[in-house]
């Protein structure tokens, strides 16, 4: 199919794009176009303006400041997963992104456009709510920070109106001893996961941070297991443990009311177990 008939407007700043986005009631961002063409496409959507922000080279990059990657939302994913500096300072991160799509897609989507468009079987924004990162949106009226808890309302439902623009992503760099791990299921490579769970655990601090995403309409932390990784620490022993309670916490979030559900609840322990044991490993433990 075709798309229905739009306008299309690019912008040569960032703050042309802001202005075109208040003067329009109804208009959405193009950046990489790899969630928005197709559903386009499909005529699922069906905006009346697109604004093409991909010549606002002063929203791409990846820069260190004060304890935090800042990325912006031109970045290709294809970046954020080859970065040197993600690789050495977020390396969840860079593990992360090696999962989303095929190559092609990565070098063509945006960090940005993945956030914004809130799918909670993506992995973007489900390393944002583990690693509690903030974004920065922009519009006529200033500039807000929303933290990722925040962020993600539902189903593709994010807090960003309609005249507001994601200009970069802001992420806490972990602890140098931190340790993470990170495991997805999709049913063929390059396929939407079905299930998927990262986490970072810090034994130094005592802190722990889990995320799974899929099964649920938005990314969701598991308390219960974040609480185990916290007192009894990281060791093979707590391993079904951990799956056992990042399961229960996703249960307790989720309707699982159909058979594809509850596969995708059954997937999230396997995922939290693969993920937990990559974990263990890069502390060396072998029991």
């Amino acid at each position: 199919m075709k798309p229905a008939q739009f306008d299309y407007v690019r912008p040569q700043s960032a703050a042309e794009a802001v202005r075109a986005l208040a003067e329009s009631d109804d208009c959405k961002v193009l950046a990489g176009g790899q969630s928005l063409v197709p559903l386009m496409n499909f005529r699922l959507a069906q905006p009346p303006l697109l604004v093409d922000i991909n010549r606002l080279t002063e929203l791409a990059g990846i820069t260190e400041v004060d304890g935090a990657l800042r990325i912006g939302a031109m970045t290709r994913t294809r970046r954020l997963e080859t970065s040197a500096l993600v690789t050495e300072r977020i390396p969840v991160l860079a593990a992360a992104a090696h999962w989303v799509g095929h190559v092609q897609i990565r070098n063509r989507g945006t960090v940005g456009g993945s956030i914004a468009h809130g799918d909670p079987s993506a992995e973007l924004p489900a390393m944002c709510v583990l690693l509690d990162a903030e974004m920065i949106l922009v519009s006529s009226g200033g500039t807000r920070a929303v933290s990722a808890g925040d962020f993600f309302e539902g189903f593709l439902t994010t807090v960003v109106e309609p005249d507001e623009l994601l200009t970069e992503v802001h992420i806490p760099i972990p602890a140098a001893g931190a340790v993470w791990g990170f495991s997805e299921y999709a049913q063929r490579a390059g396929d939407f996961a079905l299930a998927g769970v990262g986490c970072v655990v810090d034994r130094h601090a005592g802190t722990a941070g889990l995320v799974a995403f899929g099964p649920s309409e938005r990314p969701m932390r598991c308390p219960s297991a974040e609480e185990i990784l916290r007192v009894d620490g990281l060791s093979l022993d707590r391993v079904s443990d951990v799956a056992d309670a990042a399961t229960a916490d996703v249960v307790a979030a989720t309707e699982a009311v159909d058979a594809e559900a509850v596969h995708r609840v059954a997937t999230v322990r396997a995922m939290a177990r693969k993920a937990v044991e990559q974990a263990v490993r890069m502390t060396g433990e072998q029991r």
